[in-house]
């Protein structure tokens, strides 16, 4: 599923959070953020705060609304990376993030970017090499109802995905919190 920072030679260790550690790639210069604890599914992995809200998007920010764009707090949360089998869902009204999958301690902390954002500032191919890569990350708004169907998303993104009439089944989860 997501890469693991264990074994890895073109990993180095750049900074550590407790929960997170953040990593980067001497092969590619891209940093990302693996687990510094264990999780199982359907916990709360951390919480979080807008340090601030804008009105525009950048590559930095997740939306929240039609013109909210929050910068996440803590700021080590911006190296979360996409993947199209996420193993974190960022819940924008609760400022939770939540595990999707067991999360072991080295594991790539990743989310899927259309499950906050709407239409994307900043478009791009993806690599995960996941059997259900989606490819073109653009957004919500330009994914399939078959996509849609896959993953969770915030109440921003499930309310625009209503009113576009593209609304897919949605199942409610409980989540417990562990931190």
């Amino acid at each position: 599923m997501n890469s693991t920072a264990d074994g890895l030679p073109h990993l180095s260790k750049i900074a550590c959070y407790g929960i997170a550690s953040l990593f980067g790639n001497s092969a590619t210069k891209e940093k990302s953020l693996h687990a510094g604890i264990a999780m199982r599914k359907r916990s709360v992995f951390a919480n979080c705060q807008a340090s601030a809200t804008l009105t525009k998007p950048n590559k930095y920010t997740v939306q929240a609304g039609e013109e909210k764009h929050i910068v996440p707090s803590p700021a080590f949360l911006q190296y979360l990376n996409h993947h199209c089998n996420p193993n974190i869902f960022f819940d924008t009204e609760k400022m939770e993030l939540i595990s999707l999958h067991n999360i072991a301690i080295g594991d790539e902390l990743t989310i899927f970017y259309p499950s906050t954002e709407w239409r994307m500032s900043n478009t791009f191919q993806c690599f995960c090499e996941s059997p259900a890569c989606i490819r073109h990350i653009r957004g919500a708004a330009y994914l399939s109802k078959e996509i849609l169907e896959k993953y969770r998303f915030t109440n921003f993104i499930r309310e625009k995905l209503r009113t576009a009439n593209l609304q897919p089944a949605i199942k409610k989860s409980s989540f417990k919190k562990v931190v």
